[in-house]
């Protein structure tokens, strides 16, 4: 694979979506959408505009045409919205009239049978686990399994479809629980993007919705196998911290949370981390691929390697009383090993199923760059905010400094292939040792490194 060329491969589909014509293709439930967006939109400021600020409610007023486009650029969000929104309403509505708060008593949660197994934020988090599990599972299955005309299979199409509900259940359950935190007294209701609970979720959710939009736009379902691994590992991660810390009760903010730019660094950060993450996972698509034919064990080392760091990560968390490693993570250091294993070893079967190595490049290379773009505006969204909350833009807290490192990784990244071509395995490893970089910055430097940003560490 030639590492230096930077021509536009014959092989790559043809993006159209949201090119010339865009108002053109504007149909009468582009309309219907829009004008439900913006009804709901002033329902919410009539509704709650009594607790908004004045940045709430410019936030929100951003949301409606930020919404809009988006619903019209990719015709999946239009039902998405209009789907979670009648969800997320209807759970609102369930919970019995009292005078508390806005009206609702939070017992209902388990007393109301649709919110107790549904629609209560606590029970959709759990689907949406469930369900991206369930994903990951039919989309390997799909690899191993026949494609029809289409390009894919039927194993495929319920992994993707799963995926999709998923999302739909992490978003009722993230609405839900906004709702819910405001019910149990004034000054603790936030948006659900305050601690490592609420942010996996966003992260699932998010990354995955990323994942089914390169799915559509490729025209490939066999990526999916790879992208959900890393989602059903991070589901994996807030199961045992729901667990072990108790992380899905709702509690109130910490001081320095106590901002309106939280609403908008935390999400616009885990855009990043969410297109960096499936960059990775289709890097490591990639390598596979690549060495589909190679018998020599040396020259998978590196992927054995991979495999070991992949393996050996329980090992950075808590342990269980004895001194030893807990059951949960003895159980994930086995399933760990025999999914790496196994993907090693079927190399061959599983590289027949993948995209052209154009198609796996040009993917990695979208990811890298819409989430250095929005990487780049969180880092910047945090140093206001870190002058609102600290006095100053800059403090060299180790959070900030891996931070830059992550941005100055993909950065070079980016460089050198708009520079100088870069293509190929190299490509490849630098995004995968991305990803090592990025998930320190995110997790290792709360679990190893003190500062100012001390207020999630696990």
């Amino acid at each position: 694979m030639n590492t230096t060329t930077s021509r536009r491969p014959a092989e790559l589909p043809a993006v159209t979506i949201g090119r010339a014509g865009w108002w053109t293709r504007l149909s009468a439930f582009d309309g219907v959408f829009a004008l439900l967006v913006i009804a709901g939109a002033g329902y919410a400021f009539h509704r709650y505009g009594a607790v908004m600020d004045v940045y709430e409610s410019w936030i929100l007023a951003g949301c409606v045409p930020a919404l809009i486009a988006l619903g019209w650029f990719w015709g999946p969000i239009r039902p998405l919205s209009l789907g979670v929104g009648a969800a997320a309403l209807l759970a609102i509505g369930l919970y019995a009239r009292t005078s508390d708060g806005f009206g609702a008593d939070l017992a209902a949660a388990e007393q109301v049978f649709l919110l107790k197994y549904f629609l209560s934020s606590q029970s959709a988090i759990l689907w949406m686990s469930l369900l991206f599990f369930l994903s990951t599972v039919f989309y390997w299955i799909g690899v191993f399994v026949p494609r029809g005309p289409a390009g894919d299979n039927t194993a495929q199409r319920l992994g993707s479809g799963f995926a999709w509900a998923a999302v739909v259940m992490a978003l009722i359950g993230s609405l839900v629980r906004w709702y819910e935190s405001h019910q149990i007294a004034p000054d603790i209701g936030h948006i659900p993007v305050s601690n490592l609970y609420e942010v996996f979720v966003l992260f699932c959710w998010m990354t995955t919705l990323f994942y089914l939009y390169y799915e559509q736009v490729y025209r490939t379902k066999a990526l999916g196998a790879f992208a959900m691994l890393i989602v059903s590992a991070a589901v994996g991660f807030l199961l045992w911290y729901t667990v072990v810390r108790e992380a899905h009760e709702i509690q109130p903010l910490v001081p320095a949370l106590q901002s309106w730019w939280m609403k908008l660094h935390v999400p616009t950060n885990f855009v990043g981390y969410g297109t960096f993450a499936i960059a990775a996972m289709v890097a490591f698509a990639y390598l596979i691929k690549l060495q589909a034919d190679e018998r020599r064990w040396w020259k998978l080392a590196p992927l054995w390697g991979l495999g070991v760091v992949l393996c050996f990560e329980p090992m950075l968390f808590r342990k269980a009383p004895d001194g030893g490693i807990s059951d949960y993570w003895a159980i994930y250091f086995g399933v760990s090993a025999l999914l790496v294993g196994g993907i090693i070893a079927l190399r061959r079967r599983i590289a027949a199923g993948l995209p052209s190595f154009e198609v796996l490049d040009d993917v990695m290379y979208k990811a890298i760059a819409v989430g250095f773009a929005f990487f780049t505006i969180a880092t910047i969204l945090g140093a206001f905010w870190a002058a609102e909350a600290w006095g100053g833009y800059w403090s060299w807290d180790p959070k900030e400094t891996w931070a830059l490192i992550v941005w100055l990784n993909y950065a070079a990244w980016l460089h050198m292939r708009l520079m100088k071509g870069l293509r190929g395995a190299v490509s490849a490893w630098w995004a995968l040792v991305g990803l090592a970089v990025t998930t320190f910055a995110f997790l290792g430097v709360n679990m190893f490194l003190s500062g100012l940003h001390s207020y999630g560490e696990l």
